[in-house]
């Protein structure tokens, strides 16, 4: 049994970029090319105004890649280049597009002096707007509303936007890695319950067995029956002792139904994934044992193998199911435990199946119905 890798965190990073690059970029791209179609009133102000569209998409497309360190500072020269042409030459307030996108998304590579950084892109954005002034004095009052105050108070909305964006990516980051190191201690939990497990098999055997030799070598020479006795006796324990060992090595003890639910629900709780309990009737007495076994391999496999929101357990008079989602890949993993299983529901009479469908497996035991010892119970339903 190993701890879950490190991967939750770069998983839903990357998830979360490429929804934003999906829904965003269409309306991104709209923008740029109504801007540019309000702005050119010639071809050559085309000439000079789509470079700086062009600059802003590019970076907002490497950003959801993940890759704007490589991009950032040329996609910021020439979007920084096109707002003073814009303004000086072609008179296109809105010009400031393409240097307001590429500057907010670089914010998000600033690690030190970022406030500094961000009035720096305000009062370029500004200045440069005022510049306007330099060809357009018959009317400052529209120089200072088109050209220097509807572009800075944009740009600043947008850099505060992205930084509180960043600032959600940086939670989900958190409660990413944070239910990475819960995963873990379940699996370290389950460790640490196996190795009790052991220890009560073979401790308190291993300590019997010290007392009935060291009794035997006191009644060596005077009572060998008794010597006798007490070493048959120690053979069958150490036999039984060997024998539940294989069992528990083989995932074989008696297990008791109650109790996995009840624990795989607090190891799913623990790994901070939604689990959801159906009891539709209570199991054969007769096949609880191997649906604990069922259960408990399960819930390893999906603390190992899933990246899991939620789970859905389901009990009913003939089986188990189980569904979880965070499934990754066209096809299921290997799972060796429930490979071993399937065989050994087989001998008992039922099938132990599993699918995967989109990002869901789904894991079921089932055995025919008429069992004895069968006997149903009212619905329960546990939502946590």
């Amino acid at each position: 049994m190993t701890a879950p890798a490190p991967r939750f965190t770069a998983s839903t990073q990357r998830r979360l970029r490429r929804l934003n690059l999906v829904t965003s970029l269409p309306p991104v791209v709209i923008a740029a090319a109504v801007l540019v179609y309000l702005d050119a009133r010639t071809w050559w102000h085309v000439v000079v105004l789509v470079p700086g569209a062009v600059a802003a998409l590019v970076a907002f497309e490497r950003w959801a890649a993940n890759d704007l360190d490589r991009f950032v500072l040329p996609c910021a020269v020439v979007a920084g280049a096109v707002w003073p042409l814009g303004v000086l030459v072609t008179g296109s307030p809105n010009a400031y597009w393409g240097i307001c996108a590429v500057g907010s998304l670089a914010l998000r590579q600033v690690r030190r002096h970022r406030a500094r950084v961000m009035v720096g892109l305000f009062a370029y954005v500004a200045g440069v707007g005022a510049g306007r002034l330099l060809v357009q004095r018959d009317d400052v009052g529209e120089v200072l509303v088109r050209f220097v105050l509807v572009p800075t108070v944009l740009t600043v909305v947008v850099a505060l936007l992205t930084v509180l964006g960043e600032r959600f990516y940086d939670l989900i980051r958190e409660l990413e890695q944070t239910r990475e190191r819960e995963a873990e201690l379940a699996v370290v939990r389950e460790r640490v319950r196996f190795a009790s497990d052991l220890h009560d098999i073979q401790g308190h055997t291993l300590h019997v067995v010290k007392l009935k030799i060291a009794l035997a070598q006191k009644l060596l020479d005077r009572d060998t029956a008794r010597v006798a006795k007490e070493l048959t006796e120690t053979y069958a324990l150490v036999s039984d002792t060997i024998a539940q060992t294989k069992e528990l090595a083989n995932g074989q003890r008696r297990l008791n139904l109650t109790a996995e639910i009840e624990n795989a629900k607090n190891l799913f709780e623990a790994a901070g994934i939604r689990v959801r309990v159906t009891r539709e009737a209570a199991a054969d007495a007769r096949t609880s044992e191997l649906l604990g076994q069922v259960l408990r391999e399960t819930t390893t496999n999906i603390l190992r193998h899933a990246q899991a929101t939620q789970v859905q357990i389901t009990l009913t008079d003939s089986g188990i199911t189980i569904v979880n989602d965070g499934v990754s890949g066209d096809a299921p993993p290997k799972l060796r435990g429930l490979s071993a299983l399937r065989q050994r529901v087989a001998d008992d009479g039922g099938e132990l199946t599993v699918h995967q469908t989109d990002e869901r497996f789904l894991t079921v035991a089932v055995f025919p119905p008429g069992r004895e010892d069968a006997a149903p119970s009212a619905s329960e339903e546990d939502d946590r």
